[in-house]
Formats: C-alpha cells, structure tokens, sequence
C-alpha cells in the first residue's frame, strides 16, 4: 500500500488579516502565558470573549451559530492562541471536536441546543472514552449501555476525563451490544451518548497532576440518562472522526511553544534553530490535514503521524530548554522561564498519553499501510 499523501495546505486569502486581528486582540488581554495552556489554562470569561468575535465554532453553519468559515481560518487563529499561551481549555474540547460531531452525527434538536452556545463560549464538553485498566485501547471499554424509560442509561467509569468539573455535557463511548469474538470484532457495538452535566447518576473525582492542579476527573457513571449521539453501533467510525480533529492540530506541537519562545531569544544557536526547522516541518503537515478536512476527507492516518511526531517535538523542547537555559524548573519562581520550565516538565508525562499513545499510534498506521 503507498504512503497516504496531502495537498500542501495553503491559507486562504485574508488569513494574515484574520492573524493580525488575534494578535492585537492578544495583546491587549490579560493574561500570563503558560506551558499547554490548551488544557491546563481554563478561564470561560476568555471563551465567552472569544465568542463574542467569532472565533469560537467557526466552522459551523450560520443556523447553528457558526460563521461557516473553513478549518484552515479556524487553524490560523487557533495557532495564534496556542502561540501566545492564551487560557483557552474550557471550550477547547468543545469547540474543536464535540462541535463538528454534533454537526455531523446530532439530531436536528442536540444541534439546536448545543452548537450555538459552543459558538458563543458558553457550552463546554468534556470526552468520556479512557477507563481504568484499559489505556489507549478504546476497544476495551466496559461502560455499559442500555435501553431504559424511552432513552439510555449508563453504567461505567471513564478516567483522565479533561475538563468535566467544568463541563455542561459529555459525550461517553460507551458498549451497547455485545463485540465480535474476534479482535476486530471489537469495534462493534460501540455507541456515543450525550450526558448532560451536572446530572443524576454522575460522580465527578478531581485527579490532580503533578502540580497539584486539577484539569483531570474521574466521572462515574451508575444509571445515568443518557441521548444517543448519531446512529446506535456507530460509535466506533465517530470516534475514529473525531480523533482527526483532535490529534493533527497545532496544539500537538505548540504546547510548549512559549518555552520555545524564549530559549530562541535567550539562547539562539545551533539548538533553538533546530527546534524552529522541526517545528516549522510540524506545522506544514498539521496545516496540510487541516486542508484535507476542509476538503471533506478523514486523514485519519496522517493525523495520528502529526500527533506521534509532534510528542517527540514537545519532549525535545524540555530537552533543549534544560540545557540552554541557566534555571531550574520552579513553579514559583518570579522567573518566568523558571515558571514556563516547570510547567512543560510536569505536563510531560501526560503528552504521549492524550490522543494515544506513540505505540497505539504506530500500530494505527502500521495497519493502514497494510504492514501490520
């Protein structure tokens, strides 16, 4: 099988228009830039902002609230928020993959309700997928679903859930028929549901991080009403959607980036130019998936390359950070490289966890190129 290839991806006309707006809208806020501001820096005072200027659901149809503006506008200024460390993480899972599934797989009323107030910044989702002792193996999920009272209610536990302490939904994967015997078989009898929140029968847990912060939960689920998102047994090819949006975008590979910032100013040479040549290279190929989703394709492939590269792009970044930089990681330090370098190092170990695993990844391509 050959190598899955892109079109270049190429800006539309009055993309630099639309980045100058960001950045002086940047610059004027108030905020402290921060290492994977995407998931850790919630402020939902700075998403309704951005919703107020039409930056949020951009891709959406105008009767759904949206400005039906194409995914490599919604790139150029998702980019300019990542790159300045802007507090971004209560719409982030909203307004880049709940949004375009709601579109694509809701009933006409979950649109209704749902895909404008994501676009004004006032609705937030959280993902149920991960649980206890299964990893990046989504396969594996044993929440359950059933039929109860007209609807669905369910049983089970997600885990490393971002972002639910604040969410006003969830969409939970979730077995509502038996799988086949065989290992592939596994897809089947997978459904998404909707669960709205807070709700009855749902427990939300804080996990904190290493830092001691709390963007992680376990939610817990025992008979709790449920709407099934799309068609019943379809769960596993959503998924499979939504995880292009969710492993190609630039946060794979800007989350470090105001580190990135000021090792290049504090220490330019040979070190921080690499770090710029492989980001720039990241970049180009985020850019080209975000053109095959505005073209109506699934990469899904060339997605799961960009997340497994841009890993290994963040990690390197904390490398070269600690080498070039005469500080130590200190979360309190007045020194803001100090704050930034503490920042990146405790959120490590969680980068080749989200989105899946290298491994997982690997196979994931490994099989679409029939090799495996």
């Amino acid at each position: 099988m050959a190598l899955p290839e892109l079109e270049p991806g190429v800006l539309p006309p009055g993309a630099e228009r639309l980045r100058a707006e960001v950045r002086a809208f940047l610059a004027a806020a108030e905020f402290e830039p921060r290492c994977d501001a995407w998931l850790t820096g919630a402020d939902p005072g700075f998403s309704r902002e951005l919703g107020a200027r039409g930056w949020l659901g951009m891709t959406l149809p105008a009767e759904y609230g949206g400005r039906a503006r194409t995914a490599l506008e919604r790139f150029v200024v998702v980019e300019e928020l990542l790159a300045a460390g802007a507090p971004v993480g209560a719409h982030w899972i909203a307004d880049r993959q709940m949004g375009p599934s709601l579109l694509a797989n809701g009933t006409d009323g979950q649109k209704r309700e749902f895909l404008p107030a994501i676009a004004r910044g006032e609705c937030f989702f959280a993902i149920g997928m991960s649980e206890p002792g299964a990893g990046s193996d989504l396969a594996s999920v044993r929440t359950r679903a059933e039929h109860a009272d007209g609807g669905w209610r369910l049983t089970g536990t997600k885990v490393w859930t971002s972002g639910a302490h604040l969410a006003h939904a969830i969409v939970v994967l979730a077995r509502s028929a038996p799988g086949g015997p065989r290992h592939e078989g596994r897809h089947e009898g997978l459904s998404q549901f909707v669960v709205r929140l807070p709700g009855d029968g749902v427990t939300i847990r804080p996990i904190l991080g290493l830092s001691g912060e709390h963007h992680f939960n376990e939610v817990v689920f025992d008979g709790a009403p449920a709407e099934l998102l799309g068609r019943e047994g379809d769960g596993w090819r959503q998924v499979t959607a939504e995880l292009a949006h969710e492993r190609s975008g630039p946060e794979r590979f800007l989350s470090t980036f105001a580190l990135v910032r000021l090792v290049c100013s504090l220490a330019p040479g040979v070190a921080s130019g690499r770090l710029v040549g492989r980001l720039w290279a990241l970049r180009q190929a985020s850019l080209a998936v975000a053109g095959a989703l505005a073209a109506g394709r699934s990469p899904d492939l060339e997605a799961a390359v960009v997340k497994d590269l841009g890993t290994r792009f963040e990690r390197e970044v904390i490398d070269v950070a600690r080498e070039q930089l005469a500080v130590e990681p200190d979360p309190a330090s007045p020194d803001l490289a100090a704050r930034l370098l503490a920042q990146a190092v405790v959120q490590a170990p969680g980068f080749t966890l989200r989105g899946g695993t290298n491994e997982i990844l690997r196979g994931i391509v490994a099989r679409g190129l029939g090799v495996r």
